[in-house]
């Protein structure tokens, strides 16, 4: 993958990009990981059952809570990364989340239209229903941000505290029903171009095919 320009009479090898320089991980965060290289406390991180990639090191795309579970990208590349993180690019997170009792007309009104947290105006850009048992409620939300705790925050702003919390969809990927908690599988380079054509990047054209799972999936 590389081409062969010289300047003043050197050579320099000028190295095109790969899917090396592009892979993404779709992982099942459990509770009680951090997101994080490493914890002062010990506690386990959510690179530890990562595999080592053949070259760079892994992203975090965006972060989870300890106590907040489900789907987290992790990406060999900074720059789409970036894309995906950054409010600019806009990229929706969805998240299923249980409180105890049920939200009023008035609290869904604020969350939709917007509520003041100590950081800013936070607001749903969808909020809707999904059952429950007992006292607990189920509700499916959106939002295009990750700033810290903001789903928890937002609740607890109309009186609400949030008892579990699962991202259940970043971008265009979806957390796969079959990929238990722990387990991380890779996107296809079919995938990543996908990924970095909606994130406005040059595809490469070589692809990789040596992906892999650790989905434990049969």
């Amino acid at each position: 993958h590389k081409d062969r320009i010289s300047l003043d009479g050197v050579v320099l090898n000028i190295e095109k990009p790969s899917y090396d320089d592009y892979r993404v991980i779709v992982y099942s965060k459990p509770e009680g990981v951090v997101c994080s290289n490493s914890d002062p406390e010990g506690r386990p991180t959510v690179f530890d059952r990562l595999p080592k990639p053949r070259q760079g090191r892994w992203i975090a795309v965006g972060r989870l809570d300890f106590n907040t579970e489900g789907l987290l990208l992790f990406t060999t590349s900074g720059e789409l990364a970036n894309r995906l993180m950054h409010p600019r690019y806009g990229v929706e997170r969805e998240y299923a989340v249980r409180i105890l009792g049920d939200l009023s007309q008035e609290n869904t009104a604020q969350l939709k239209s917007g509520i003041t947290l100590d950081d800013g105006q936070a607001k749903f850009l969808r909020l809707s229903m999904g059952g429950g048992e007992g006292a607990n409620r189920w509700y499916h939300v959106a939002l295009t941000e990750g700033r810290n705790r903001e789903v928890r925050r937002m609740f607890e702003a109309v009186g609400h505290t949030v008892s579990r919390l699962l991202r259940t969809r970043y971008g265009m990927f979806l957390l796969p029903p079959r990929l238990r908690r722990g387990k991380w599988e890779e996107v296809s380079p079919e995938g990543v171009a996908s990924l970095m054509r909606s994130a406005g990047l040059k595809v490469p054209q070589a692809q990789d095919k040596g992906r892999g799972s650790n989905s434990g999936a049969q």
